[in-house]
């Protein structure tokens, strides 16, 4: 009989669902990460500034290729292009998905001059089903100077979502419930 090894899982905790920091624990490995300038909630809504409250399955890495090289790890990857998009317009066919600027609704830049995209950890937030208002977007990526509140992701510092990228693999799964 084979034997199965289970992994950790990637759990960020905070002190309150209103703190906007908190630690991402893997295993035997805890970083410090910032969150939602709306803490935590079971209930996201579009433009709240709430990390949605769940489980997230690690969909893949998005990079900028001008930026660094592609990065090991076992995810799938993809290099972004300037064109790259995520449409945030609830309502649109496409919402909550990737898409090509100029795009003719609301549209997240990914290609970004700031370098929070330049690394992104692809969460399966409200991908499959995808509800209408209920949040899009929801990345694990690189936090701003100062570490200053997201709109709803998680964020790292750049040199610890290197680490998370090399320790994370395909089948993984964020925890905000907690």
């Amino acid at each position: 009989m084979k034997k199965t090894v289970s992994r950790p899982q990637v759990v960020v905790r905070s002190l309150s669902k209103r703190a906007t920091r908190g630690r991402l624990v893997f295993g035997n490995v805890t970083f410090s990460c910032v969150m939602g300038r709306g803490g935590r909630s079971a209930t996201k809504r579009e433009g709240d500034g709430v990390t949605p409250m769940g489980r997230w399955p690690i969909r893949g890495l998005l990079f900028r290729p001008d930026r660094s090289r592609r990065p090991r790890t076992a995810l799938g990857v993809r290099a972004l292009k300037v064109a790259d998009g995520w449409c945030d317009a609830a309502g649109d066919r496409n919402y909550n998905r990737p898409v090509r600027h100029p795009y003719p609704a609301s549209a997240e830049r990914m290609w970004r001059d700031d370098e929070l995209y330049d690394l992104v950890l692809v969460l399966g937030y409200n991908l499959r089903p995808r509800v209408q208002g209920r949040g899009s977007a929801i990345f694990l990526h690189i936090a701003r100077p100062g570490f200053e509140p997201t709109a709803g992701c998680i964020a790292l510092t750049p040199k610890d979502v290197k680490r998370m990228i090399a320790l994370v693999r395909p089948g993984d799964v964020v925890r905000t419930d907690l």
